[in-house]
């Protein structure tokens, strides 16, 4: 372990010198268009030359003080060893996020206030929170296809924010990147046609260097998203009884059951061992004998969830971020990275009311312990067809036009040799013409972390992993998606809309660090 500080440390100094190159570089030229691919291959030699130099560098030594930096916090910094989630006692019913009202009879119009508070998480105990229309958390928009939407934005926190809607198809000027700034007591207004297909979608800040801290304050929601095939399909819909959103939140509280961010934050992701769900502290969630369906969104800032059933039984996909999938997948177990979104349905009429049955995580953590009734609910199958995506001959014919590459941890991580410039476009493309990305994880010395790799304003079709077709599960509309060190992904993506639009790691502390780039759509 000791060995592991000391590589850690020394790889942190040479990459300092690294990327201040990379900085004097940036300040010399500034990359407009990429429609061939043909700079970031150019740049990604320069870097491989740059870290192949480093690494063979790392044989020196360093104090003791470097190995203990602050950095080091809670661990996440092993990439392999992320601290373990305390079981959830199930002492407390889920909360269900509110449906929000629309402010017109005549459409839909939401008005949206980012605020701060107090919310009791712990019995008796006040933890000062930030929250969307309350005090923590957000409640849930409802949009159908082909709506109008209007939506009015106050801030009324202390401190600059923006409301990012993750996965909705929007103008730029609408996407709520870290250009669309609303300063304390500001208010603005955006309006826009909901055009994509039915989905889980949610929202959440996104300014410059603070959004690691908002999220985990609490700013989050989510949005609905229906049309007439979701309503066709006949899939458990009834909001909060069969129809449940799950919410995943991991975080650390200190002795006064506060959220201390700035004590907690780790540059390379921060996690912690307490499972909030909808913001409920050991919760439970009671069904009836039926199937229900559960939309499942990783909202943390960093931790990967791998969902199972603690029975070893199975459960069946139906829905990735931006959709439902052609057919449902049966799993038992699923991988969402930060800000990923899946919906699964369990067909609880099959389970013994006396069994102890609960969705836990990869190393057996309990996140959600289950209390089934005796009541009987609707008997309903789950549709073979679900919808028709699919991936043209022509989509995978279409040359490599954007090529990304991933690399770094902590605050050393950048994107193609970069970091975030919001004067920089790092790439163009044209409205309404698909292209292929390739985005590439390049290991470092430690091995790499998985980095959840996020588009803005757009949804997109995985065409293949390390040259193979993707698995059943991720063949639907995405939006974030993981990539493994050393691992390549191209996607087909298209954008409906003009504007400038961000792509960039999911860490949330890798985005605040730099991690990010923008696409001109023109």
């Amino acid at each position: 372990m000791r060995k592991k500080k000391l590589l850690i440390s020394l790889f942190s100094l040479m990459m300092v010198i690294v990327l201040s190159a990379c900085t004097s570089n940036d300040e010399e030229a500034s990359v407009e268009d990429t429609n061939h691919g043909k700079h970031s291959n150019e740049e990604m030699n320069m870097n491989e030359d740059n870290e192949g130099s480093m690494e063979e560098n790392m044989n020196g030594s360093s104090s003791e003080g470097e190995m203990n930096n602050g950095s080091m916090g809670n661990g996440h910094m092993d990439h392999d060893d992320v601290v373990s989630l305390i079981d959830s006692t199930g002492e407390n019913e889920l909360s269900i996020p509110p449906v929000l009202k629309s402010d017109s009879n005549k459409g839909t119009e939401y008005t949206i206030r980012a605020q701060k508070g107090e919310t009791e998480i712990f019995d008796g105990v006040q933890t000062k929170t930030y929250g969307y229309n309350g005090s923590f958390l957000g409640p849930m928009l409802q949009f159908e296809k082909g709506d109008t939407v209007k939506i009015n934005l106050i801030n009324e926190l202390d401190e600059n924010t923006t409301f990012h809607w993750h996965g909705l198809e929007v103008p730029g000027n609408d996407d709520g990147g870290p250009h669309n700034v609303l300063e304390p007591g500001e208010e603005s207004t955006i309006e826009f046609e909901v055009t994509q297909e039915a989905a889980t979608l949610w929202f959440h800040p996104h300014p410059e260097g603070k959004t690691s801290e908002q999220v985990y304050n609490g700013l989050a929601g989510l949005i609905y998203i229906e049309d007439q095939n979701s309503k066709n399909l006949e899939l458990p819909s009834e909001y909060g009884e069969n129809d449940i959103p799950l919410i995943f939140q991991d975080r650390v509280f200190d002795d006064e059951k506060q959220l201390n961010y700035k004590a907690t934050a780790n540059e390379d992701g921060t996690v912690g061992d307490t499972s909030l769900i909808n913001g409920t502290l050991n919760p439970k969630l009671t069904v009836d004998k039926e199937k229900v369906r559960l939309r499942l969104l990783n909202g943390s800032n960093a931790r990967n969830y791998t969902f199972k059933l603690n029975t070893g039984d199975s459960f069946v996909q139906v829905a990735t971020d931006g959709g439902f999938l052609n057919e449902p997948v049966s799993m038992e177990e699923i991988t969402l990275t930060p800000s990923e979104r899946a919906e699964i349905i369990i067909d609880f009429s099959k389970v013994d009311g006396n069994e102890n049955i609960a969705l836990m995580n990869e190393d057996g953590a309990t996140l959600l312990p289950f209390e089934i009734t005796d009541q009987t609910g609707k008997n309903m199958d789950i549709p073979d067809e679900m919808n028709d995506l699919s991936v043209m001959e022509e989509e995978k014919n279409l040359p490599v036009t954007k090529e990304i590459e991933l690399f770094g941890m902590m605050d050393m991580v950048t994107i193609n040799g970069k970091k975030f410039d919001p004067e920089r476009i790092d790439f163009t493309q044209e409205q309404g013409v698909t292209e292929v990305w390739e985005i590439y994880n390049k290991p470092d010395m430690m091995g790499g972390m998985i980095h959840p790799f996020h588009i803005h304003g757009a949804q997109f079709k995985i065409l293949s992993r390390n040259g193979e077709a993707p698995p059943e599960n991720e063949r639907g509309w995405k939006d974030s998606f993981s990539v493994a060190p050393d691992e390549t992904v191209k996607i087909a993506i298209q954008f409906k809309n003009k504007g400038i639009y961000m792509f960039h790691c999911h860490i949330l502390e890798h985005e605040d660090n730099g991690m990010m780039g923008q696409v001109k759509v023109e």
